[in-house]
């Protein structure tokens, strides 16, 4: 297909309740140049009444199918996933309210404020970049990390900033095993960081 409408844009976002993308998505989902994509999306964005909205350089929002902020999350910063305290506040893990949206990044460290929320990435080594999977919320699929990956993320940061174990989490629904799995992968990447394991030797006296 070399030509779309507005329309049948719409239409098909809609169908496939997609509500923030990239150039290069949007370029797959219509079979188009990346080109022809970035083309259509600008032009189209600076219309009064257009759908589409450009957040960022290249990334579009459809204001019909209204952003989640974990979706917005997980493309404004890629390669990222929803990890540390959202990601433990969704679990029910951290009793505080959130207010910025935490994320695991193997790019530098980088806080970026759009739609009215503030976004924070935090770097980690790329051989700590896994145990997290695509998840259902709020009706959008969102990439997240599973609650015991979650927990070492946020301890990894706390070691790095010489932070003290928050004793008011709440770590019933941690599985030790996985724990204790994935402590493994932590120690073998961070073998000089004696914080880091001085904080885990704390989060098995709760779990």
């Amino acid at each position: 297909m070399n030509r779309i409408t507005v329309s049948f844009v719409e239409n098909t976002l809609m169908k496939l309740n997609i509500s923030v993308f990239s150039v290069g998505e949007f370029s797959k989902i219509f079979k188009i140049k990346p080109s022809s994509a970035r083309s259509f999306l600008l032009r189209n964005s600076k219309k009064k009444d257009s759908h589409i909205i450009k957040l960022k350089r290249g990334i579009y929002a459809f204001s019909i199918n209204p952003v989640n902020q974990l979706e917005f999350a997980n493309k404004l910063y890629q390669p990222s996933y929803i990890s540390f305290e959202t990601a433990l506040s969704y679990y029910n893990i951290i009793p505080e309210m959130i207010y910025t949206i935490t994320s695991a990044t193997t790019k530098r460290t980088k806080e970026i404020t759009a739609q009215n929320s503030v976004f924070k990435y935090y770097k980690i080594k790329k051989n700590l970049f896994f145990g997290y999977r695509p998840q259902k919320i709020n009706d959008k699929i969102i990439l997240i990390a599973e609650v015991e990956k979650a927990l070492l993320d946020y301890i990894y940061l706390l070691s790095l900033k010489k932070g003290k174990f928050n004793e008011r989490l709440d770590l019933k629904r941690i599985n030790t095993k996985k724990l204790g799995y994935y402590v493994q992968y932590f120690k073998k990447a961070i073998k000089k960081n004696k914080a880091f394991i001085s904080l885990i030797n704390e989060i098995y006296k709760f779990v």
